[in-house]
């Protein structure tokens, strides 16, 4: 089976360090910038940027296969990055016939694209750790937003105590920035990803990874929820801890 991930190298960590200024417009271009190609929805006929979409392909065996970097050889089959979409594309066999051919489409192909782009974004945040261009921890948080080198994107578990985040929140509004906030991840998946227990907070610096990382945000907002919802108790923060 054809597989939709590149994994990460650790030489890469010393690569996305030295080309962070010098390469942001050509990832841009190619992840949603000023000059991102667009594409057609097969359910919804709207044409959009491929940031915000999902590309899919047909496999060696006739079946349908994700490509979220949009590598894998053969003819895209575009659908919205929204699991309803998603939903109705399967339901309605539209894969068939944007394809024109008779395919198969895996009973868990929605819940394996959230898979997908899950690991996709904490693979890069395992990246940009190891590259020196993210923080995490309440205290190293606060720190950065009040250095001159400011980060542009939080992160927040969805399953943290919102006490913390208000906070951190007040501070960057104290030091004149509006960061993006994404809370899509919880903290065991944060803590893994970044390889140290408990992770509540963290913040992205600029750079070419940090832009990757907000438009691939983006895709998996119409896959799972920004916050947890059921009712248990919230994770202290890396203070209490």
């Amino acid at each position: 089976m054809l597989l939709a991930e590149v994994p990460d190298c650790e030489d890469q960590a010393i690569r996305e360090r030295s080309r962070i200024d010098g390469s942001r417009s050509r990832e841009r271009s190619h992840l949603g910038g000023s000059r991102s190609r667009e594409r057609r929805c097969i359910v919804t006929r709207e044409v959009l940027p491929e940031s915000r979409l999902v590309r899919f392909v047909v496999g060696p065996e006739n079946e349908i296969v994700p490509d979220l970097a949009a590598k894998l050889p053969g003819r895209g089959i575009w659908v919205s990055a929204d699991r309803s979409i998603l939903e109705r594309a399967i339901g309605k066999n539209l894969f068939a016939r944007a394809a024109k051919a008779n395919v198969r489409v895996p009973a868990d192909l929605v819940s394996r694209v959230e898979t997908l782009l899950v690991k996709r974004m904490l693979d890069q945040l395992g990246l940009a750790r190891r590259a020196g261009i993210l923080v995490s921890g309440f205290d190293n948080v606060v720190r950065a937003l009040t250095d001159r080198r400011k980060p542009v994107t939080l992160l927040e578990a969805r399953d943290g105590a919102e006490d913390g985040r208000r906070k951190i929140l007040a501070v960057a509004g104290a030091a004149g920035i509006e960061p993006a906030v994404i809370g899509l991840f919880d903290s065991d998946e944060l803590s893994m990803a970044l390889g140290r227990g408990n992770v509540i907070h963290a913040a992205l610096f600029p750079g070419p990874l940090a832009d990757r990382f907000l438009l691939d945000a983006e895709r998996l907002e119409g896959f799972r929820p920004r916050k947890e919802k059921n009712g248990s108790d919230p994770r202290p923060d890396e203070r209490q801890v």
